[in-house]
């Protein structure tokens, strides 16, 4: 052996001295799910020895991170997150490293669905160098043709563009393949799904409400899954041989039902993530610790939750040397000042210290991102665009998306007034308008136009670029003319929030790096993201937090009545349906 290999082995015999050094520190070892009492001797950005005593390999140059009387785990890997999206990671990264997070496996859905391959490659480009490992995962956007938004916007090349990604070594597969687009149907997706496998790499799913005979159907597909909400699914999921990946974030916490189905099925085949979440959480509670720490109170025991947050994730998509402080492995090491609370004291990433007292030593970096990524907003609002005729309608009333909580919603109808041979918002009858456009740089600003209930606003208007997986431009209103002027300041700032009161501006927040980021720090962000919501709660909007169903409407993943821009998505029959319920 020459090279490196050469310098691990002599620093393991102890004939060499160690670049670092973690010593007097409790050693929690995922794949014997055990803790014992070890030092770890670091070479280079490698880890060359877990051993008992690495005083012969400490030499004065060697750095040496006293953990007496501390727990020493693995850097954290978050199994799915969406990165693309509030503010560029690059800006962020340093807060993410302070929870011990060291990797993150993410969706480019956001900046996939909108620029394809090319989209892909500035969140690749943008992580590139930092001391956080990032992997991607190929947007399927462009593959799922089952309903009028995403696929009619790529051809056959950006598709195999896209797909070519798949040989890239940071794509660790495909991303989140809702279900409905897959079962009983033949799909575009499929090719994604089976050159992924053929390469040896992960399909994700995306199986909310998908069970029984549907879900034996997606098995054959997808590798992974994180839409479980009971432990019943979870249980499913496993008996199907799908890895499942429970969430603690902004969406959701299923943490509970993954802690049950741990206790019939053990950890081997359970990972933990964050999901959505955003820079409000990450700043209030965390990250990946947070995760760590919920499995924790759950009910899972300590070392299975690190487990199910380092070597599970990591061996699940193919990422031999992170998860692990074997031999070999790269040098992501935490340092906890207690394992059940999950306290970081001290991180390291690739053998260097990144985070010291729990305070991150790195600093947020910025991305030269081009001209075309931060002005890409192409639309304009014809007059009639928010109209929706009385003739649209049946006997007064008009099909409507009624919203259930967090990101659920259903089928109903309103009855809104009527002005000028027209159906107008009427926020007194439950009856908003929701309008979304389509703000893809190629598009011709395709929209549709109908109601919303249960939000319940009372005055004035938000419009926001923020549409999961989807290039629009979705505005609420109890007002068509504070719903036009929010939306004019959503596609003046470039993408980004916009509330709008009777007259005045309410809240802005600028996002104009793929229309989905703000180019500041994540503490700013935050605070951007909490006047939003609060000025939509001063206009009357009840939900526990209406900006993220705002997000969610334009979401066919989550089986129920969407918006497209061309109708409501009815997704459990697969079609496209207007505002006359008697259609």
């Amino acid at each position: 052996m020459t090279g490196n290999a050469d310098k691990l082995q002599n620093v393991a015999l102890g004939t060499a001295s160690a670049d670092l050094v973690v010593t007097n520190g409790r050693v929690l070892l995922p794949e014997s799910r055990s803790i014992v009492d070890r030092d770890i001797a670091v070479e280079n950005d490698r880890i060359a020895a877990v051993t008992a005593d690495a005083s012969d390999a400490t030499g004065p140059e060697t750095t040496v991170v006293d953990a007496e009387g501390k727990v020493i785990t693995p850097g954290f890997v978050n199994a799915h997150v969406h990165v693309d999206s509030f503010q560029p990671f690059e800006r962020a990264y340093h807060r993410i490293l302070a929870t011990g997070t060291t990797a993150v496996v993410t969706e480019v859905c956001e900046f996939g669905s909108c620029f394809g391959e090319p989209g892909v490659r500035q969140l690749l480009e943008a992580t590139a160098d930092l001391p956080i490992r990032v992997f991607g995962t190929v947007p399927p956007q462009a593959f799922l043709d089952a309903f009028s938004i995403g696929y009619d916007q790529f051809d056959d090349t950006d598709r195999e563009e896209l797909s070519a990604l798949l040989q890239e070594d940071r794509i660790v597969g495909t991303g989140e393949i809702p279900w409905i687009q897959l079962v009983g149907r033949s799909s575009p997706a499929e090719s994604l799904a089976a050159r992924a496998r053929a390469l040896g790499k992960t399909v994700s799913g995306h199986g909310a409400g998908c069970s029984g005979r549907r879900l034996t159907a997606l098995a054959a597909t997808i590798t992974d899954d994180h839409e479980m909400v009971s432990s019943e699914e979870v249980a499913e999921r496993l008996e199907n041989g799908i890895h499942s990946i429970g969430r603690y974030g902004t969406f959701r916490d299923d943490i509970d039902a993954l802690a049950d189905a741990y206790e019939r099925f053990g950890s081997a085949e359970l990972s933990l993530s964050t999901d959505w979440i955003w820079p409000t959480d990450i700043v209030s509670e965390g990250y990946m610790d947070a995760v760590v720490r919920r499995a924790i109170e759950a009910g899972i025991d300590p070392v299975d939750a690190v487990r199910m947050a380092t070597l599970n994730p990591a061996r699940h998509f193919g990422l031999p040397d992170i998860g692990s402080l074997s031999p070999g492995s790269r040098a992501d090491i935490v340092v906890l000042d207690d394992l059940e609370d999950v306290a970081i004291e001290t991180v390291i990433s690739g053998g260097e210290i990144v985070v010291d007292g729990g305070t991150p030593v790195v600093e947020s970096r910025s991305h030269a991102y081009p001209e075309w990524f931060c002005d890409s907003i192409s639309l304009s609002l014809n007059e009639g665009a928010l109209r929706v005729p009385t003739a649209d309608g049946s006997d007064g009333a008009v099909r409507s998306i009624h919203c259930e909580g967090g990101t659920v919603t259903s089928e109903t109808t309103v009855e809104p007034a009527v002005a000028d041979g027209e159906f107008v918002a009427t926020a007194d009858r439950d009856a908003l308008k929701v309008a979304l456009f389509d703000r893809s740089p190629s598009g011709v600003g395709d929209g549709f136009t109908g109601f919303l209930s249960g939000f319940g606003l009372e005055a004035g208007a938000v419009a926001t670029s923020h549409t999961w997986q989807t290039p629009g431009v979705i505005a609420v209103g109890a007002d068509e003319d504070a719903m036009r002027r929010s939306i004019a300041d959503v596609i003046e700032m470039g993408g980004g929030w916009a509330v709008r009161g009777h007259e005045t501006t309410r809240v802005t927040f600028p996002t104009p790096i793929g229309a989905r980021c703000a180019d500041r720090d994540i503490s700013e962000t935050a605070e951007k993201m909490a006047d939003v919501s609060s000025a939509l709660r001063e206009l009357g909007a009840r939900l526990e937090e209406p900006a993220l169903i705002l997000q969610a409407l334009s979401f066919t993943g989550v089986p129920s009545l969407r918006m497209s821009f061309s109708g409501y998505e009815d997704v459990f029959a697969r079609e496209t349906v207007g505002t006359d319920p008697s259609t």
